[in-house]
């Protein structure tokens, strides 16, 4: 019986095990890189977007987001800002453009160069602004 017992708990911890490889896929250097960096992320929920690895996570509330190079380094990351937080020309270009719709959320994102750009969401599209609220594209979400 003991055996038995023995037995199965090596298999739910395999299976654990190839679980969580599965879902995360996520190398132990990227994920020792993140752990160094933001030793206060809790539920940390790990996605693979277009070959880089994005780390989300909440801490004090606010929603953000580190995405990962193949190599560990930093491509960018994404912090959720309150919509009134937007540089003014953004809410300009979305009422004379999508006149139907308001902003749903908004978030500041810093690349690894340190450049800054804003993205706002709205139904359907996430549009990218510069530092300034200069409009640089919209992308489907």
């Amino acid at each position: 019986m003991k055996n038995l017992l023995i037995l199965a708990m090596a298999m739910l911890c395999s299976v654990a095990q190839a679980q969580q490889t599965k879902e995360t896929g996520v190398p132990a250097h990227i994920k020792s890189a993140f752990a160094k960096a933001y030793p206060q992320a809790k539920n940390v929920k790990w996605d693979n977007e277009e070959g880089k690895y994005e780390a989300s996570f909440k801490a004090d509330g606010v929603d953000h987001s580190v995405l990962y190079e193949t190599n560990g380094s930093v491509f960018q990351t994404e912090t959720s800002i309150a919509i009134a937080h937007l540089p003014k020309d953004v809410a300009e270009y979305v009422k004379a453009h999508y006149k139907n719709e308001k902003i749903k959320e908004a978030a500041k994102i810093i690349s690894a160069d340190g450049s800054i750009t804003y993205e706002a969401e709205i139904k359907g599209y996430d549009l990218i602004f510069d530092e300034h609220g200069k409009f640089v594209k919209a992308q489907k979400n």
